[in-house]
């Protein structure tokens, strides 16, 4: 039902929310929890939701070990982790807390283990550390100097999550619907056109659009400061899945926001291997020989992205050998799984990682929301923005219901 505001203006919605991943979904969920009677709509250019990165990744249900403290990663990871797991539980979704082992291959690895383990505890996350004959009770085929348990990782669907939040939300959800323009004035709200020439006003406007989100902040009007540059990440399946018994990763290289290739037994019990991280050539470029031009050509004409590569092309060499060579990725598998070998390592399917880049080449590394008059923009949401999506979707809700109340 349309409602009128000032200037005689028929508002279709009172927030509208672009993108239909778990952060959007999420967004529009905590805005009906929190104000019952707010008039929400999702526009999602896909046929459903939850089809790119949502849809696109492992499954796991971080502990937040991994981030500095303080951060909002941190924050909304620890609480995020309990509060799907609750989410979950409430609505008879799939999932296990199964804890994870962070393995050491080499000694010269202990210090930035040693370090995890003392970030761990200052998030307040129960951590233990192994020994060699320590480890073999969680994972009998890993090999490693030490490593720690970290026990209130699990995993979960966050596509079937997305799906329940859509329905629980009460929000209307407009699929195949492409934005294409933003008409905002401070004093009167916002219209948005979608691909088929439907026009949708409303009062506030959240950018929750993922691989897309610098592009709609500047249909706004808004410079970003950033711009997404799109990793794409390849993953198989362990064609002998009883070598891995839960979640084993390797210790992470602290200059990259990437935790390296990592073994994850999945919800549905097979055993997924990856990421990489090799830049994609388009923005759902799920595919090696996925070409977009004008994407691409966004890509390189930002200098953020030539800074990148010039810092760190020898880290970028060794992804892209993993990428093109499966004994090279076999290689690297082998680090922490000896027995695995070439023949069990089944492709499946691809992410894209939407990485915010700074001009000067920074790689963002915590959630980044930024506002505007009227508009909410979501920047940077990578792992584990799935995870954190309920406590991310509740804090920009809540500034989105600041800006309704500023109207």
């Amino acid at each position: 039902m349309l409602q009128r505001g000032p200037y005689g203006i028929a508002y279709d919605c009172d927030v509208l929310v672009i993108g239909g991943g778990i952060v959007g979904l999420s967004t529009a969920y905590a805005i009906t929890r929190a104000a019952p009677g707010t008039r929400v709509t999702v526009l999602e250019k896909e046929r459903g939701p939850a089809r790119h990165q949502t849809g696109r990744n492992s499954g796991v249900i971080h502990s937040g070990i991994y981030y500095r403290p303080g951060s909002l990663k941190a924050r909304f990871a620890v609480r995020g982790a309990a509060q799907m797991v609750k989410f979950c539980a409430e609505y008879g979704l799939p999932h296990a807390v199964t804890g994870k082992l962070i393995v050491a291959t080499e000694r010269r690895e202990l210090p930035r283990l040693h370090a995890l383990v003392q970030r761990g505890r200052e998030n307040g996350i129960p951590v233990r550390e192994l020994v060699p004959a320590q480890m073999s009770e969680y994972e009998p085929r890993v090999r490693g100097v030490a490593a720690i348990h970290v026990g209130t990782t699990g995993v979960c669907d966050f596509a079937a999550v997305a799906r329940q939040l859509a329905d629980a939300s009460g929000a209307e959800i407009r699929y195949e619907a492409e934005v294409v323009r933003i008409d905002r004035r401070p004093a009167l709200g916002v219209a948005v056109r979608t691909g088929d020439g439907t026009v949708v006003r409303a009062r506030v406007l959240v950018n929750c659009a993922g691989l897309h989100c610098d592009e709609v902040a500047r249909l706004a009007g808004d410079e970003p400061g950033m711009r997404i540059v799109p990793f794409r990440g390849e993953y198989y399946t362990l064609r002998r899945p009883e070598l891995v018994h839960g979640l084993v990763y390797p210790v992470p290289d602290p200059a990259f926001p990437f935790l390296g290739v990592h073994l994850t037994r999945g919800i549905d019990g097979d055993v997924h291997i990856g990421p990489n991280a090799v830049p994609a050539l388009a923005r759902e470029g799920y595919g090696r020989f996925v070409v977009r031009p004008r994407e691409l050509g966004a890509t390189l004409a930002w200098p953020g992205s030539w800074r990148i590569a010039g810092r760190h092309w020898r880290y970028g060499a060794g992804e892209l050998r993993r990428s093109l060579s499966r004994a090279a990725f076999t290689r690297e598998v082998q680090r922490l799984l000896p027995a695995v070998t070439e023949e069990d390592l089944v492709p499946t399917a691809a992410g894209v990682r939407a990485q915010a880049v700074l001009r000067d080449g920074t790689l963002v590394d915590d959630f980044l929301i930024r506002e505007a008059p009227r508009t909410v923009h979501v920047l940077n949401a990578p792992s584990p923005a799935a995870t954190a999506s309920l406590p991310i979707g509740r804090e920009v809700g809540r500034r989105a219901l600041a800006a309704l109340a500023g109207t």
